[in-house]
């Protein structure tokens, strides 16, 4: 049953990321950086953490997860280390995802002539 779930959820993100995309004037940074904030709302009202529970790796995938990360990380380490741990927090979790990624860009961008 978690597999049906996953699936139906990230279907589901990706459904509502293209019907935003179709129907409105946002471009898709601009709905990638709203499911980034929708994932740590989520967070913030203890949700996302029931998604998981239920959907399995399903609510790890889509970018959703990226924005729960960024805040269970700084919530966690704010109540380690106080206000400071808000700033810091968020490096801690995400610097490894955030590596690979500039890693990668830095590869792709010398294999990769870019067109005009």
């Amino acid at each position: 049953m978690t597999y049906l779930y996953g699936f139906l959820f990230c279907g589901g993100c990706a459904l509502a990321g293209q019907l935003i995309y179709d129907h409105t004037r946002l471009t898709p940074g601009h709905i990638t950086s709203l499911f980034v904030v929708i994932g740590s709302l989520l967070e913030c009202l203890n949700i996302y953490d029931f998604l998981i529970s239920v959907c399995g790796i399903g609510a790890m995938m889509p970018i959703l997860s990226f924005g729960h990360s960024l805040t269970h990380a700084s919530l966690s380490a704010a109540q380690n280390d106080g206000w400071i741990g808000i700033l810091t927090g968020v490096f801690d979790k995400t610097a490894s995802g955030i590596s690979f990624a500039i890693f990668m860009a830095f590869w792709v961008a010398i294999f990769f002539k870019a067109r005009d």
